[in-house]
């Protein structure tokens, strides 16, 4: 039996998330029947992570394992002929066994995208702030994320996580142009919904609404209820998964 890994990205402006679901369409589903088409068997992939709905992918990693040796090559070219416009293929490579796409996966980086002023060309993948929030008082909240363990307060509510403990290497506010932003986050692991709570609850220390001290108290407090809003989809992307 051999394990391959697939590397690819996707537009998650028409799914239900990556994951399977029963009411409505998903990348997974998308990939697993453009594989099973060509490989005339059912496949099943795993994924390294789930988006939810909406949310995008620059690089996402998935596995799937055959009986028999594919052309990688020849493969992610039938793929890219055979998938939606909105999913893109980038390779595919053969891996040991033991490789998982989840489970070895050490670290995982999402960008949150913001912008300033109405822009038709960014209303699709970023979010329009009505008013500037205060970047470096957010980056002072940013910073002390990567000192904590427990992300309780950015859970959703009703999760079937385990465990709410992250291990943050990087999260920081990066300006890419003239009003325009994008939240950096590195983690070995994210919690359902994490990111765009963690967005919306440092907002609301740009805004003032929150004090770094109140911010500090949000997280050892573990409650979801005390943390901001989460900010729309849209505006995540999945950058990046290190193995």
């Amino acid at each position: 039996m051999q394990r391959y890994f697939i590397y690819f990205a996707y537009d998650g402006t028409a799914y239900h998330g990556w994951q399977v679901q029963p009411n409505g369409n998903s990348v997974q589903a998308e990939l697993q029947k453009a594989l099973s088409v060509l490989l005339q068997t059912p496949i099943q992939v795993v994924g390294a992570g789930r988006t939810d709905t909406g949310v995008h992918a620059r690089k996402m990693v998935a596995h799937f394992d055959m009986e028999c040796t594919l052309n990688e090559e020849q493969m992610a070219y039938k793929l890219n002929r055979l998938l939606p416009h909105d999913i893109s293929v980038y390779g595919l490579e053969a891996v040991a066994e033991d490789m998982h796409a989840r489970f070895s996966a050490k670290w995982r980086t999402y960008h949150y995208y913001v912008h300033l002023y109405k822009d038709p060309f960014c209303r699709t993948y970023s979010y329009q702030l009505y008013r500037t929030p205060d970047f470096d008082k957010m980056n002072e909240a940013a910073a002390y994320l990567c000192e904590v363990k427990d992300f309780g307060a950015f859970c959703k509510s009703n999760s079937d996580a385990k465990t709410t403990l992250c291990d943050l290497i990087k999260a920081r506010w990066v300006q890419e142009g003239e009003g325009k932003w994008y939240f950096e986050v590195t983690a070995n692991r994210f919690l359902r919904n994490m990111v765009r709570a963690l967005v919306g609850t440092l907002l609301d220390v740009g805004y003032g609404k929150l004090t770094l001290e109140a911010f500090r108290e949000v997280i050892m407090s573990k409650s979801r209820s005390n943390a901001g809003e989460s900010v729309p989809g849209h505006a995540l992307f999945l950058e990046e998964v290190e193995y």
